[in-house]
């Protein structure tokens, strides 16, 4: 009898935490680099590799990081919403293309609209390493003193937009 009742016990406590976990939201990953500075970096820029960008360029401004790549699924879904918000003209939005060909993204933009102010590339992943990345795409929101101050992981909605992005980026902006 208790031979059997055990493997019953272990796979009731599994299931609840099965349960418990199919509940959670992904883009509820939180963030070690949330109101902290944003890494350094000097990256080529997709459209003009003889140029490059790094966050001192930044400085100043509100801005989103949004990570993505040509390969990417959710990236497509996500790609309508960030050309949505590039035409309110709100907020300097900048591509980290994440691990691609720069051919391939070029291709992709050029099909799909291109809603960043410039994109940087990260062919190695190096960039997407150093701000903590999980997977594309993955938006980051930054403030005028080049302060992560929101993480959006996987792709942001228009009720993202609405209700998380463009209040963050109406306070970040009013902010000396």
């Amino acid at each position: 009898m208790l031979k059997y009742i055990i493997p019953l016990v272990l796979f009731t406590i599994m299931a609840v935490f099965l349960g418990i976990g199919l509940k959670l939201n992904p883009s509820d990953i939180p963030s070690p680099f949330i109101n902290k500075p944003t890494p350094i970096f000097k990256a080529t820029k997709l459209e003009k590799p003889e140029e490059t960008l790094s966050p001192a360029d930044l400085k100043g401004q509100v801005w989103l990081l949004n990570v993505w790549a040509s390969w990417c699924v959710s990236c497509r879904s996500e790609h309508p919403v960030l050309n949505s918000l590039a035409n309110k003209k709100v907020v300097t939005i900048i591509g980290l293309n994440y691990k691609d060909e720069p051919t391939d993204a070029k291709k992709w933009l050029a099909t799909l609209g291109n809603p960043y102010n410039t994109s940087i590339t990260d062919q190695e992943g190096r960039i997407g390493i150093d701000y903590g990345v999980y997977g594309v795409p993955e938006t980051f929101v930054i403030d005028k003193r080049g302060v992560i101050r929101h993480k959006q992981t996987g792709p942001v909605t228009e009720q993202d937009v609405k209700n998380i992005l463009l209040p963050l980026i109406a306070k970040l902006q009013a902010e000396s």
